[in-house]
Order: structure tokens, then C-alpha cells, then sequence
């Protein structure tokens, strides 16, 4: 069997590696040729745990290739995957113009029967629209299904989710394209993941349900959290006693500056129209995105009761720019409004992280100065923030880092460090929903 995947980021590549690992025959294709450069010399364009070696493994088994000509990996393939880009509008819509072209691109390219598998995540009825888009250039002479198969990848863990995911979602209208969607999972069906069986319009929005229950889960936390603050408790205690409950469960329970990357934020807004045009205000999501961007300005808060209500002309440290460990992804980082407030304030900001910095640098003011590592970052700083929660900052020499600072002021936006243990390090500590000082041991 062969299979196309278009598009070469975080989860096309990914999905194009892994399914050569399941023994199938998949070329990758994407019009940056320089992208393609990179992956033909055996270089990730992308920050992804063990992606570099999964690709090495199967590129040399002959499985696994790299091209910028969609036309002939069409032509050669029984299934072609779309995993390119749908970025939001200015009114939090996707844009789906990418994966126009992509279409337009298979219906003139068809040469026999193909399932057509929307991976990108994609507004509901846009496999209808690939449908339409196909027919209407092809003349209906190639027969084809149009598929749903969202991806749930989380970046830093992407290859283990697809190799053991929690389900695997397929959204089709005929049963020749769920037997040979089937076939491609096979190995995920021998380790009996579950398979969720649907229409394409369920499968569309299964992705987006999914993402914004999460983000209302992690928004909850949050305002948790400032309660906390308020009222001297402690969320971590709170969470425990929240997730232990089955009904709940405990993860996305960790409280932090707002959630960011490049599903959450892009698909509640997404999601928030979808409901819009269908003339049905989804309240909830719209809430969970407005309290989130609140959520985001109560770190700068933190950052400014650090340091006397005065930013100007101090130092800040800020270890971790990504909006999670384990990537260089930067996008709608909670790190980005903070630094450049920072900076709009009079602070000279000091920053590392282990693998953003260079995409960091096509997002912040120039005015960052980038650091060799940890303490170099603190070296002359009168506060440090930790803004991501790399392994690397949990294990912090913090007398050293005491030493280092000009102020043993530490701002602790993911709550990385123990408040008790801090103080009597001699740190004046600010966490997150932690303001009880009379826990029991």
C-alpha cells in the first residue's frame, strides 16, 4: 500500500512517520522546498522527541520519502492524507485555503479509486466541501471517499500517541473507505485500541469537542487557582481531592499562566464561530476563551508584585519560552504577552530555553536577551520567572541561583518548586493558587 501525506509539520510528519513504521510505504510532500531539503539531508525541520529517529529508521528501510511534486505521490497513492495547515482568521474561523488547494490538487491528479483523510483539523462540513470541491473538478470520473480521521497528538509526546492513542476516529460514508482506514490501523487494532466508527460530520467535531473540554478543564483550574489566592488554600491539594474523583480525573489539573500552543486557542475560537454560524452561541467556550486571556494577565501581576509594583528598569529572568516542555513550538505562548508587557514596562528581560529560542526570536521584541543556559539567564537578575516546566528547571541548584540573583525573588508561574522549601532557602516565592502556609506534613 501507499500512502501521501501533505504537509510536513508537526502532525504530518509525524503521522507519515509512524505509519511507515506500521510497514507501509508513505511519501511526505510539502511545497517548502527548503523544508524538503532539510528532511532529504536528514535534518527535522521540528522539535519532537524521537521523531529524528523514527524518520532515520525508516527513510533507510525505503519506506519512508520525501518530495515537493504532489502530482505523482497522488497518482501512486490508495490514500492521501491532508495535514496542512488551518490557521485562524482574524475572526477566529479557520482558514481552510490550504486545504482547498490540497483538493483541488487530488481531483485534478485522480487516476482510479482513493480515500481522500482530512487529518487537519477542520470545521464541520469540510469534508463535505472536499467532496464538492473533487466532484465538481473531476467530472465524477474517479470514484473516492472522503474521510475523517482527526489527530489527538500532543507535542512532546506525539509519536507514543499515535502508536498508542486512546482511540482512533473515523469518519466515512461508505464501508470500502472505513475497511481500508482499518487496514492502514491495523496494528493499532491487534493491540485492541478502541475504533470510533462515525459520519464525517460527527468525526469533525468530535476534535474540536475534545480540545475545548480540555481547555474549559485547564480554565477551570486556573480561576481555582485565584481562589485559592484569595481565600488561603491550596490548589495542588484541591486538584488531588477533584481528581480523584472518577468522574473528573486528574489530569489537566496543574494550574499555570493559560493554556496556549496551536490547538487550544486556535480550536475554542474555531469552535465559537462554527456554533455562531450554525446560530447556536456556544456560552461555555466563549467564557473558557475570555477567562483565559484574563488568566494570562494575572502572570504579569504576579511578576509586578514581585518586584514592588516596578518594573522599570529591572532584570527578569524567564526560564522556558515554549508553551510546553518537549517542543519548540511557540505558538500563543503564554510567554509572548508576558515578556512583551515586560519589556513595554522598562524590564530588560534575560531568557533560555532549551529548544525555542530560535523560533522564539521570530516572535518577541528584539530587545530579548537570549542566555546560555539556567543560570546564566539569572546571572544579575532581581527576579526569576519560570514560565515552562522543562525537566531541566525542576532540578535547579537554587542556592546557586540565589547567589546568582541581585533579589532572591522567584516567580514560579507553574508551581515547579515547594513554597515552604523556597522560604527557607531565604526566596521571597510567588506560585500559583498556593497561599496557604499551615499545611499539615
Amino acid at each position: 500500500m501507499h500512502i501521501c501525506v501533505v504537509g510536513t509539520g508537526y502532525v504530518g510528519l509525524v503521522t507519515g512517520a509512524c505509519l511507515a513504521d506500521f510497514g507501509i510505504n508513505v511519501t511526505c510532500v510539502d511545497n517548502d522546498e527548503g523544508k524538503i531539503s532539510r528532511l532529504l539531508n536528514g535534518e527535522i525541520p521540528i522539535y519532537e522527541p524521537g521523531l529524528d529517529t523514527l524518520v532515520e529508521k525508516n527513510a533507510k528501510a525505503g519506506r519512508l520519502h520525501f518530495s515537493t511534486d504532489l502530482a505523482p505521490a497522488i497518482e501512486k497513492a490508495l490514500a492521501i492524507f491532508i495535514a496542512v495547515g488551518t490557521p485562524p482568521k482574524k475572526d477566529g474561523s479557520a482558514d481552510l485555503s490550504y486545504v482547498v488547494q490540497v483538493a483541488e490538487s487530488i481531483a485534478e491528479n485522480l487516476n482510479g479509486y482513493k480515500v481522500v483523510v482530512t487529518k487537519s483539523t477542520v470545521p464541520i462540513g469540510t469534508g463535505q466541501m472536499i467532496e464538492e470541491i473533487i466532484r465538481e473538478r473531476d467530472h465524477g470520473e474517479h470514484p473516492f471517499s472522503v474521510v475523517s480521521n482527526p489527530e489527538f497528538l500532543r507535542e512532546g509526546s506525539a509519536i507514543a500517541d499515535f502508536m498508542r492513542p486512546d482511540r482512533v476516529v473515523i469518519g466515512a460514508r461508505d464501508a470500502q473507505a472505513v475497511a481500508i482506514m482499518k487496514d492502514i490501523y491495523s496494528p493499532l487494532y491487534l493491540i485492541e485500541t478502541p475504533f470510533v466508527i462515525t459520519n464525517v460530520e460527527s468525526s469533525e467535531l468530535i476534535k474540536y469537542a475534545s480540545n475545548a473540554f480540555l481547555a474549559t478543564k485547564i480554565t477551570f483550574i486556573n480561576e481555582v487557582a485565584e481562589l485559592c489566592d484569595r481565600l488561603g488554600a491550596d490548589v495542588h491539594h484541591v486538584a488531588k481531592g477533584m481528581g480523584l474523583d472518577k468522574r473528573i480525573g486528574p489530569k489537566f489539573l496543574h494550574p499555570g499562566p493559560g493554556y496556549g500552543g496551536s490547538c487550544f486557542p486556535k480550536d475554542t475560537q474555531a469552535l465559537t464561530e462554527i456554533e455562531r454560524n450554525a446560530g447556536r452561541p456556544f456560552d461555555v467556550v466563549k467564557t473558557v476563551v475570555a477567562v483565559n486571556e484574563r488568566i494570562k494577565g494575572r502572570s504579569i501581576e504576579r511578576v509586578r508584585e514581585a518586584v514592588d509594583n516596578d518594573l522599570q528598569g529591572k532584570v527578569v529572568a524567564v526560564l522556558g519560552l515554549s508553551f510546553k516542555p518537549e517542543t519548540d513550538d511557540m505558538r500563543d505562548s503564554a510567554t509572548i504577552p508576558l515578556i512583551e508587557t515586560l519589556i513595554t514596562e522598562g524590564a530588560q528581560v534575560r531568557a533560555f530555553d532549551p529548544e525555542a529560542m530560535e523560533n522564539a526570536q521570530l516572535l518577541l521584541p528584539d530587545a530579548v536577551e537570549y542566555c546560555d543556559d539556567s543560570y546564566d539567564a539569572a546571572s544579575g537578575a532581581d527576579a526569576l520567572v519560570i514560565a515552562t516546566e522543562w525537566n531541566q528547571f525542576r532540578s535547579l541548584h537554587m542556592e546557586r541561583i540565589r547567589d546568582l540573583l541581585n533579589a532572591p525573588v522567584v516567580v514560579d508561574l507553574r508551581n515547579v518548586y515547594d513554597p515552604k522549601r523556597m522560604r527557607e532557602q531565604g526566596f521571597s516565592y510567588f506560585s500559583v493558587g498556593r497561599a496557604a502556609e499551615d499545611l499539615p506534613e
